[in-house]
């Protein structure tokens, strides 16, 4: 795996990223409450947990059970669909700083949002064992981290520019943060939805 391999998988990754999804809408919603770091720290340790599991093989028997990956979709899809739904219900507004413990959970829903997304695992699956070479002087697993670190870092980047921005952006606008905030509730529950009917159809 030369720099080349390294540098055309982070072109790919980069655009998966800036493409709007559910980590967008729950980045957009913890910006909203200041919470981007525990947000995106979430969103990337969901992330390297879906790297460790694809680098140690286990990735592979997931996608090859049709029922265990079935319980997945359904459980990540109605995990999407909750925390849009809580998001819609109580819209964020610009507030002063997280309260104790409140840092956590955001920090939790965020592993959630990555983490149990199985779209997430199947296109680490497809698309980092394509950018390894079994000839290489480092196993495959290694290979495997090394890119999955190149998107991890990319992620955080990316959507820590993009939690700023909004929570920016929306500074003194009460009214537009709260529709900003209904609306990446709203997206969330698509995506879960869509989730769970293109599983089960």
């Amino acid at each position: 795996m030369d720099a080349g391999s390294v540098l055309a998988f982070w072109t790919v990754a980069l655009l998966l990223i800036v493409v709007p999804g559910a980590d967008w809408a729950f980045t957009i919603g913890a910006g909203l409450r200041r919470a981007v770091l525990p947000a995106v720290g979430g969103l990337v340790m969901g992330y390297a947990i879906i790297t460790a599991v694809v680098a140690a093989g286990v990735g592979a028997l997931v996608a090859e059970s049709p029922t265990f990956l079935t319980g997945l979709t359904l459980v990540g899809g109605l995990y999407l669909v909750w925390h849009g739904a809580s998001t819609f219900a109580r819209p964020g507004e610009i507030s002063g700083g997280e309260t104790d413990g409140s840092g956590w959970r955001t920090f939790a829903r965020g592993v959630g949002v990555s983490g149990l997304n199985p779209k997430g695992l199947l296109i680490f699956l497809a698309l980092l064992p394509q950018f390894t070479d079994p000839g290489y002087a480092w196993p495959v697993a290694w290979q495997i981290g090394v890119l999955g670190c190149a998107f991890m870092a990319t992620c955080g980047v990316f959507y820590l520019g993009l939690g700023t921005f909004t929570r920016s952006a929306l500074v003194g606008r009460p009214g537009s943060a709260k529709l900003i905030s209904r609306l990446s509730g709203i997206a969330m529950v698509g995506i879960g939805a869509w989730l769970i009917v293109d599983r089960l159809l």
